[in-house]
């Protein structure tokens, strides 16, 4: 915990239990950022408690200073407190906007609405003396001198969300004590019991903030071959001073690809024809083999109809790159699994048995001696990484666990872990959860086959929550997520508010279709109504008036579905070219 110290001239921000004399001090005239001792304190500032710095910000009223309010214990890791950050508050250097036009003060609460968008998304986490941005294994095959660095050096890039926020105090190394890696995801931490023996089963989504954004709006890869959509899940077993960990990666089909809303349904995915796809492609496995050694990638996208191209494009450019390390398996989920056939999937868990065996997972014995690498992971995906590759990571994650509890002596020989209730109750809801978080962050609402994941099986009941949450997608995929997407951009510094009195992005104005059209629309179809209700002097006549309303109604919406791109809400702050 900290303390926030405001005057009308400065920001004093000290670490109240550290028992530390380091106060950062923040001019909020200069911007300067500067190591003080407690001393310098004056006596006549505002007092709150704050739980750690997120970041500062460039808006048009100047910079703002954003720090976590609200924090929430998730348990603890190898002694370690881990806390979800659950309330910030953003902080105006300014002591007033009078400076700023009337347009300017719009703009300017705009960029705010946008930056507490992203803080309002549930599952930020962080911890004051951990590195949660990197798994076991990483950590474990690090030099000591990795160790002499702060959090923040030593800090895996993909998955530090306030990057961008910190580069203030980046730049300067005797403020990193402050400066604290928040990670965006999910974390879940269970002591469980099997067999009287407690043990601690804990399972960490890291979101990459390279390439982030929503559904629709980001897909594939960009030029340096980060993929849109891709965490690392790492599920991590502590019994009795022995530790374990499996990792899985998801992330969106590594090539050039959009599928832009248009108020269809389910847009048709297009695949990028004017560029290099090897280029990127290998960039992305290169990274991927280099942090992770072998990968096998899981294909779960249907092998016919819009889904097709893009399964026969990634088996192309995977037999194309012919690396002996990469290895690839089309499963077309949505045939196998027809008419509730989810028992299937066991098909695929099989078919990669061996090669699990063979990439093996992380395991170190009590006294810290290593029993075993892992050498290799599963890397899957669907059409958004979502609904489909949960639920085959849940499978995968649990054999492994399987293994690794019979290993660490907590499962006796010819148990499994289906068989004990309590605790698969514990792990079907976790990755429930996990799914839910994931989807949350890229869809906007929760994920769809959870009902499987809890309970084993598929459920009428599963299948109408799906078709609810389908329509809340489809709603917030068409008309909030250009919002969302410019949120992100901005947060993430994809897109920079610069000091100057230029207009901004925010400026552009509809077009004229985008207001008359639907109006239009409303107006036929009420009069077309209205008609049917009140009926004319003769059925001839009535008739003609529904018909002729009926059309006005009828053309004005297929216009509109025509030329869907112009009415979805579309990101302002990155060009096109950037996001494709």
């Amino acid at each position: 915990m900290g303390c926030l110290h405001t005057s009308p001239e400065k920001f004093f921000i000290e670490a109240c239990d550290d028992g530390a004399d380091a106060v950062l001090t923040i001019d909020r005239l200069s911007n300067e950022m500067t190591l003080t001792g407690r001393k310098g304190l004056p006596p006549s500032t505002v007092t709150r408690p704050i739980c750690g710095i997120m970041g500062t910000v460039r808006l048009v009223a100047g910079m703002y200073l954003i720090v976590i309010t609200r924090k929430r214990n998730v348990g603890s890791f190898l002694g370690h407190a881990v806390w979800k950050a659950v309330d910030f508050d953003v902080i105006s250097y300014k002591k007033t906007l009078l400076h700023l036009s009337e347009v300017q003060t719009q703009e300017n609460k705009t960029f705010l609405s946008m930056i507490n968008n992203v803080l309002m998304t549930d599952g930020f986490y962080f911890c004051t003396d951990y590195d949660l941005t990197h798994t076991l294994q990483r950590l474990a095959n690090t030099s000591p001198d990795f160790h002499e660095m702060s959090l923040l050096e030593r800090a895996d890039q993909r998955f530090v969300w306030n990057g961008n926020l910190l580069r203030e105090l980046s730049a300067q190394p005797e403020l990193h004590r402050f400066a604290l890696p928040v990670v965006h995801g999910f974390i879940v931490m269970k002591p469980c019991r099997i067999n009287g023996k407690i043990f601690e089963w804990i399972l960490i989504s890291r979101r990459s903030c390279f390439r982030a954004g929503v559904r629709y709006y980001v897909r594939g890869i960009d030029s340096e071959g980060h993929a849109a959509n891709f965490v690392e899940t790492e599920q991590i077993v502590l019994y009795e001073g022995a530790r374990a960990s499996f990792i899985q990666t998801r992330g969106s089909i590594p090539f050039y690809w959009s599928q832009r809303p248009n108020l269809k349904y389910k847009p048709k995915p297009v695949i990028t024809k004017t560029t290099n796809h090897m280029d990127g492609f290998q960039r992305h496995f290169d990274s991927q083999l280099l942090v992770y050694g072998k990968q096998t990638i899981l294909n779960l996208v249907n092998q016919k109809g819009s889904e097709k191209p893009l399964e026969q494009a990634f088996a192309k450019m995977v037999s194309d790159m012919d690396h002996a390390m990469l290895n690839y398996v089309a499963f077309d989920f949505h045939k196998e699994c027809s008419h509730m056939r989810w028992d299937r999937l066991q098909i695929l868990v099989d078919n990669v048995a061996e090669t699990q065996e063979q990439y093996s997972y992380f395991m170190v014995s009590p006294e810290g001696k290593p029993l075993a690498q892992q050498s290799g992971l599963f890397r899957s995906n669907c059409m958004d990484c979502l609904d489909r590759t949960n639920v085959i990571q849940s499978l995968l994650a649990r054999r492994s666990l399987q293994s690794q509890l019979q290993r660490m002596g907590v499962l006796n020989v010819g148990q499994r872990i289906e068989e004990q209730a309590e605790f698969e109750k514990i792990y079907r809801n976790a990755w429930a959860d996990n799914a839910n978080a994931c989807a949350v962050q890229y869809a906007g609402t929760g994920a769809l086959k959870t009902d499987f994941t809890r309970t084993g099986k598929r459920t009428r009941w599963g299948l109408l929550m799906d078709g609810w949450n389908s329509v809340i997608r489809y709603y917030k995929n068409n008309f909030s997520d250009g919002f969302r997407q410019d949120s992100i951009d901005l947060f993430l510094g994809n897109f920079a508010v610069d000091g100057s009195d230029a207009p901004t992005p925010l400026r552009v104005q509809k077009d004229w279709k985008f207001f008359t059209l639907p109006i239009i629309m409303l107006v036929a179809f009420s009069m077309c109504i209205i008609c049917l209700l009140m009926a004319g002097d003769t059925w001839t006549e009535t008739l003609a008036y529904v018909l002729f309303w009926g059309a006005a109604s009828a053309i004005t919406a297929t216009i509109i579905l025509f030329n869907g791109q112009d009415f979805v809400d579309a990101p302002k702050l990155v060009h096109k070219e950037k996001m494709d």
